[in-house]
């Protein structure tokens, strides 16, 4: 857990540097626009958000509350991995530790307890 810690700690101080460069030193419209009059600046674009939805999709299976998974999804189509770091933060903190917590959020019991019943069936 620590290094996934560690790797989302620095992913949202990056993505807060390059994010604040942009808004202060950065023109959206001709930025953009030069962006996608470049070829490899459309592949780049389809990358990140191929990205961004499968992302989404983890929030989306892990997250108790639609409308929590609805509001990190939008944050995530808007500000990014910015928004994907910061959500990993906050799940690591609040698995303690616990990857199956950590990966399957409120899923967890729903799908361990099938395992762990054919478990205990197995065993002598």
């Amino acid at each position: 857990m620590k290094v996934a810690n560690t790797v989302a700690w620095i992913g949202l101080l990056a993505m807060t540097a390059v994010i604040l460069n942009g808004f202060v030193n950065g023109d959206f419209g001709r930025d953009g626009s030069a962006l996608l009059a470049n070829p490899w600046g459309v592949v780049s674009l389809v990358d990140l958000y191929v990205g961004f939805a499968l992302f989404s999709l983890w929030i989306g299976f892990r997250e108790a509350s639609k409308l929590a998974a609805v509001i990190w999804i939008v944050m995530m189509m808007v500000l990014g991995f910015f928004t994907a770091s910061l959500y990993v933060i906050l799940v690591v903190r609040s698995s303690r530790g616990d990857w199956l917590t950590f990966f399957l959020g409120n899923r967890k019991e729903e799908l361990v307890r099938p395992w762990a019943s054919a478990e205990s069936k197995a065993s002598p």
